[in-house]
């Protein structure tokens, strides 16, 4: 018999959806997330509800809907890669900089796959 997936559960009444603010664009909610998996692996707790702005999801629906893209083939290696590696520095990749235009274009396409995926999620206005 086929085990159920995983899921993470936000938590969240209908009442909390109806007041989180989604984000301008999906490098916004990207930066954002990476920025709380790094203040949590420096030691940071976070609780829902006490932040500046009520969010649509968690961090952790983010960096999972992005792995799950990339398990089924529709983000490759490289574009995680970029992903990763730019957003753990809180920034994108410069395409006016010859050495990163190669990971700014990755960036974009994956940003592209987010968006539209993110959008139907309400994450992304």
């Amino acid at each position: 018999m086929k085990r159920p997936k995983f899921a993470h559960r936000s938590g969240r009444r209908a009442a909390d959806a109806e007041t989180a603010e989604p984000f301008d664009t999906a490098e916004e909610a990207w930066l954002w997330a990476m920025s709380c998996l790094v203040a949590r692996e420096d030691g940071a707790r976070f609780v829902a509800g006490l932040g500046l702005q009520e969010r649509p999801c968690s961090p952790d629906d983010l960096i999972v809907s992005a792995e799950r893209m990339g398990a089924s083939g529709r983000l490759k290696p490289p574009h995680l890669q970029v992903l990763a590696g730019y957003g753990r520095r809180l920034l994108a990749p410069d395409r006016r900089t010859r050495g990163e235009r190669k990971a700014a274009r990755l960036w974009d396409e994956a940003l592209d796959l987010l968006t539209t995926v993110w959008r139907r999620k309400g994450i992304v206005a």
